[in-house]
C-alpha cells in the first residue's frame, strides 16, 4: 500500500515537472517582435521590442545594420511607480532603435531577432515608404500635362472677363 501511495505521488511530481518544461523553455524563446512606427521613411528611427529576450540580442534587417536590443529595465528590486509585471528587469522584454538606411528602397521588410542563440523572423514587418519631392509639387514625378495648362488658362480669361464685366456695370450704375 505505501509502494503504491509513493508511486502516486512521484508520478504526480514528474507529471508536473513534464508540464512546466515547455514553459520555461517557451519563456526563453523570443516572441512578438513589434517594430514601431510600422511605416517608415529611409533616415527614420524605428523600435523594435521583442518578447522573451530576457538577455538582449540581435536584430537585423535588410533595411538597417543589426542592432543591439537591450533589455528592459534597470535590473535589481527597485521598480518604477506602479509597473507591477509589466516591463521591468527579468520581464523577458528586450529593445533597441534601429536607423533605416537612407537608401533603403520602398517596400516591406523582415525583421530577425536573435537572443541567447534563437532565432525568430517576423515577415513583413514594416513597410519603407518611398520620400517625396517637395519644392515641385509634392510626390508629382511628371509636372502638367497641356490639358490641364488649357483648363487653367481658361479658368484664368474666364475669371479676368467676368471681372471685367462686373466693373463695367459697376461703373455704369454709378452714372445713372
Amino acid at each position: 500500500m505505501r509502494n503504491t501511495r509513493a508511486l502516486a505521488v512521484a508520478g504526480a511530481a514528474v507529471a508536473a515537472l513534464g508540464l512546466s518544461a515547455p514553459a520555461a523553455v517557451a519563456w526563453e524563446t523570443p516572441s512578438n517582435i513589434t517594430a514601431l512606427p510600422s511605416v517608415i521613411a529611409p533616415g527614420g528611427q524605428l523600435t523594435i521590442t521583442v518578447d522573451g529576450c530576457r538577455g538582449g540580442g540581435t536584430a537585423t534587417s535588410n533595411a538597417f545594420s543589426p542592432t543591439r536590443l537591450s533589455p528592459v529595465g534597470g535590473g535589481g528590486g527597485g521598480g518604477k511607480g506602479n509597473e507591477g509585471d509589466r516591463g521591468g528587469a527579468g520581464s523577458g522584454t528586450a529593445r533597441g532603435t534601429a536607423v533605416i538606411n537612407s537608401n533603403a528602397r520602398p517596400g516591406p521588410y523582415d525583421i530577425t531577432v536573435d537572443c541567447n542563440g534563437r532565432r525568430m523572423t517576423k515577415p513583413q514587418a514594416f513597410t519603407v515608404i518611398g520620400g517625396v519631392r517637395g519644392g515641385i509639387g509634392g510626390s508629382t514625378t511628371t509636372g502638367a500635362t497641356p490639358t490641364d495648362v488649357a483648363i487653367g488658362g481658361g479658368l484664368v480669361a474666364a475669371a479676368v472677363v467676368g471681372g471685367g464685366v462686373f466693373w463695367m456695370r459697376r461703373r455704369a450704375e454709378r452714372r445713372i
